[in-house]
Formats: C-alpha cells, structure tokens, sequence
C-alpha cells in the first residue's frame, strides 16, 4: 500500500490494511475498516467505517467510485474473490465468495449475495434480499434471470483474477508524474496485467486470516 493520507481514524478506531493489499491514495478509508491480503481498492472509492464494519477479504476488487457503508449496525462484508464493479454502491449487505455486483449496481442493506453469482450492470437489490447462489440478477428490483453455467462462472474468477495481480503489480507502475504537452513518437500503449494463474496460486492469498 502506497502512503496516503486519506485513512482516517474514527473514534480511536483505525483501518487495517494487509500489506500485500493495494489501496489506491485517493481512496477513502474511515474507521472500523479491514482490507484483507491482496485486495485492490481503486481510486476514488470511499470505505466509511463509521456506523458498522466494512471487511474485504482477501483476493477480492472494490474498484474506483464506489461507495461501502453500513446500516447501523450491520456489516458490510465482501469475500474472497468478491469482484465489487466501477461505481457499485453497497450499504450494510453481504457479497459471497467469488460472486461480482456489476457497474452501478446497488446492494442495499441486510441484502444477501450468494457465491458465485453475478448481479447485473445497474441492478437494484433490495434491502433484505437473498439472491441464490450461482445465478444471474438484474433489474430494479433485482430478480434472479436463471443458473451461470460452470463455464460463466469461471470466466468470472479470471476476471477476478486480473485485478489480483493489479494489486501485486500497483505498487510498482503507480507514481505521481506531471503531463506531456504531446505524444511522444511510438508511445508504448497500456496493458492490463496478464492474467497467470502461477503466480496468483503461489501467493496463497485465502490461507492468511
């Protein structure tokens, strides 16, 4: 994790943040805030630990302008592999293992996410919904469309799997750098990291606590 200034304490209480995570300086974090190993916080997210916990466990994405905060009272929890879209607001709900709330979407409180589902673009979950596991959920409110097949529901891990080596790769390629006025001649494009399961096996991510 890069240095940043905006991690906050809140009533004595201050984030934990794995060192093998990434969280991005210009998120916010607040509070009774846990980001387990390996997970990549994006820029402009906000994580308020004020009223209630907020835990991402390891391996998991909360990716840029997204917004977690609890009900009082109850938790926000993301588990392993949970893959939080751009935008995504999540209040006081649960996400499963290696299940993705698409761009946009809002998980309202007490409401359920099973493992291995996918909660569409835009989608509404109501507050105290349980949507099953390995499914497909979208509309407002959110409704369950029909099962993900084992093929979906790995190319979902790979995805996944891409921001987890995002967060091994951040702390290298992130710097502060001023702009050019121009292109320079063959300017290199960027790549998203290579997706490799090796080295994401080697580091064990799901066995730390």
């Amino acid at each position: 994790m890069r240095p940043s200034s905006r991690i906050y304490a809140w009533d004595g209480i201050v984030p934990v943040v794995d060192p093998a995570a990434f969280v991005h300086p210009e998120a916010v974090v607040i509070g009774d805030v846990i980001v387990g190993a390996g997970v990549y916080v994006g820029p402009c997210a906000v994580l308020r630990g004020d009223f209630g916990r907020i835990v991402l466990r390891p391996g998991c994405n909360v990716q840029e302008t997204c917004v977690l905060h609890s009900f009082p009272g109850k938790d926000v929890v993301v588990e392993e592999e949970g893959h939080i879209g751009h935008g995504a607001v999540l209040h006081g709900c649960h996400v499963g293992r290696n299940a993705m709330v698409g761009m946009n979407a809002v998980v309202m409180d007490e409401a359920v996410i099973g493992e291995n589902t996918i909660v569409a673009a835009m989608a509404f979950v109501k507050a105290g919904a349980r949507i099953a596991p390995n499914s497909l959920a979208v509309g407002s409110p959110a409704r369950v469309v029909r099962a993900l097949s084992p093929e979906e529901i790995d190319w979902k891990r790979r995805g996944t799997a891409v921001y987890r080596q995002l967060a091994l790769e951040a702390r290298q390629k992130l710097r502060p750098a001023e702009p050019l006025a121009a292109p320079e001649p063959d300017r290199r494009r960027a790549e998203a990291p290579r997706y490799d399961p090796l080295p994401l096996a080697r580091t064990d991510f799901t066995a730390r606590p």
